[in-house]
């Protein structure tokens, strides 16, 4: 995996800013009271931090778990064609919204879609629900076109929120930290460490990433962190607690 010499698209690096980080991090605050505005908030930033990689009017993007749609409406706002896979009908329905016309259900370990068939290959905050994290990225990769890229985004285990709703718990295991929310809140969490949430480790992407001969990076970064937290990626241990949220742009040669 080597750094991309240089954008072939001619944009304008995405300018990640404290301010921008204090944004992110207070609109997190009302996931739970008001996911639209959340989620709404967090999808226009990702999208404007792909534009920065890669032009979006007219190309084809996968939302590789997609859920409601939320980034799809943000993407095809910025003229993507977009399709949404997620393997569970239910998220395609979340927080009250439509099912995606563009919706087909489908799992991340094999997504129903030709080999070089994308142009964008998308996925935020999915490869900690799925078992099988290589296998997850290796499909995102096969699906992608030469010269396409790849945007894969997820929440770091040891992060602050690794354990998601059963954090900060999850630092005592997840096992333990799923039982005790179910011990006080009389049902399993939505993220259950061992069935819809896993731990994942930026050190096992990083060595995927520099495995592939086919893809070259075009930036590694915590995504919701100020450019110059990024060398912290670098740093092993430090980075699985710190980087919170590991973003992996690659391109597909």
């Amino acid at each position: 995996m080597t750094p991309a010499a240089a954008r072939d698209d001619g944009t304008t690096p995405f300018r990640a800013t404290l301010g921008r980080s204090v944004a992110l991090f207070s609109a997190f605050r009302r996931e739970q009271s008001d996911p639209a505005f959340f989620y709404g908030t967090l999808a226009r930033d990702t999208v404007a931090q792909l534009r920065s990689y890669t032009p979006l009017d007219g190309r084809l993007v996968v939302d590789v778990g997609g859920g409601p749609g939320y980034f799809a409406d943000e993407l095809r706002s910025a003229g993507a064609r977009c399709l949404c896979v997620d393997s569970d009908a239910r998220e395609m329905t979340l927080h009250g919204r439509e099912a995606d016309a563009y919706g087909v259900r489908g799992s991340a370990l094999d997504l129903p879609l030709r080999t070089g068939s994308v142009d964008v290959c998308f996925s935020s905050n999915v490869l900690e629900h799925v078992p099988d994290r290589v296998r997850m990225a290796d499909e995102m990769v096969r699906v992608t076109r030469p010269g396409g890229l790849v945007y894969l985004s997820y929440t770091l285990w040891l992060s602050p929120w690794g354990g998601h709703e059963t954090s900060p718990w999850h630092y005592l295991g997840g096992p333990y930290a799923a039982e005790r929310f179910a011990r006080r809140n009389g049902r399993r969490p939505k993220n259950d460490f061992g069935r819809s949430m896993y731990a994942a480790y930026a050190g096992e992407m990083l060595r995927w990433a520099r495995g592939r001969p086919d893809v070259d990076a075009v930036d590694v970064r915590p995504r919701y962190l100020p450019t110059w937290t990024k060398p912290v990626v670098h740093v092993p241990f430090l980075r699985e607690v710190v980087t919170w949220n590991l973003l992996l742009v690659l391109r597909k040669r």
